[in-house]
């Protein structure tokens, strides 16, 4: 299976995952031009970026771009000036150098949106024309909600009440009360007398949408779609993966990330084991610990 394919099939899945694509290299290097890998959350690596200097370095800044969402562009081994690039100085024999572009991919949201009306069967359809993952549910239970699902309780009035408790009670990162702003204190004072706590409570956005001013029923839907946009983009609502770093090292010679699992060079010196990312780095230890200790 190619790495496009894999690629689509862990994203078919919902796994959040890093593509790590080499973008530019420059003189003798291990990678090529073109050349993806994919890293998952564990570090693991399947593909091929580079060679021993290179890998471990790009792992580390792949689970950093996994726990912060944002993607980067790394230049390994040559100096850049351009804003927003991170410069990873290569200090190994290699006279090489490569540009990778990091991009964490992460799993759409799942909107569970309950209540059954014109504004919800279209704020349903909005959701997956968006790219997004919708349920919709005519009952307050809600089962198997995650920290990356928003939960929009619509009912009209029917059973808003259950509905948000329940709602309340799962680890949704969004709930919203689709009502007026009179009909949302009622709501809120119901749950404070069933005994939520303020900390619950605080997590409710009631009314729920953006304020677009008069609308039609349909037309709320824009508004609360509008809302959970702005949500997800401000990094809310837990947007990042859970990372389960592999313990790295620092090659004590050239100061490159070097993963202890797979390392080829090492050597113990004063009860330490040190690891390093070449021969060469390794040899130079040898000769002179006390230099690099």
């Amino acid at each position: 299976m190619s790495t496009v394919a894999r690629a689509s099939a862990l994203e078919a899945a919902g796994e959040a995952f890093v593509l790590a694509s080499v973008t530019w290299v420059h003189g003798p290097s291990s990678g090529k031009a073109g050349s993806k890998a994919i890293i998952r959350s564990d570090g693991s690596v399947e593909g091929w970026l580079g060679g021993a200097c290179a890998q471990p370095t790009v792992v580390a800044q792949a689970l950093e771009a996994l726990a912060d969402g944002h993607a980067r562009l790394l230049v390994l081994g040559a100096p850049d000036n351009r804003p927003g690039v991170t410069v990873v100085p290569m200090a190994c024999s290699s006279e090489g150098a490569m540009e990778v572009f990091v991009e964490p991919m992460l799993p759409v949201p799942t909107v569970h949106v309950v209540g059954s009306s014109p504004m919800t069967a279209t704020l349903i359809s909005l959701v997956e024309t968006l790219g997004w993952s919708a349920a919709g549910h005519e009952a307050p239970e809600l089962d198997d909600i995650g920290q990356r699902d928003f939960i929009v309780v619509a009912t009209q009035g029917h059973y808003d009440e259950p509905a948000l408790e329940a709602a309340l009670a799962t680890e949704a990162a969004y709930v919203g009360l689709v009502a007026s702003e009179k009909r949302a204190s009622s709501v809120k004072e119901w749950l404070r007398d069933r005994g939520l706590p303020d900390s619950a409570l605080a997590r409710l956005h009631a009314p729920a949408g953006v304020d677009l001013g008069h609308t039609e029923h349909r037309e709320i839907a824009v508004a609360v779609l509008a809302e959970l946009v702005a949500f997800r983009a401000s990094g809310a609502g837990a947007q990042v993966a859970t990372v389960t770093a592999p313990r790295t090292a620092t090659d004590p010679v050239c100061g490159m990330s070097v993963d202890p699992r797979t390392a080829s060079f090492v050597t113990e010196h004063g009860d330490v084991t040190y690891y390093f990312c070449a021969a060469g780095c390794q040899t130079a230890f040898e000769k002179d610990p006390h230099a690099f200790v």
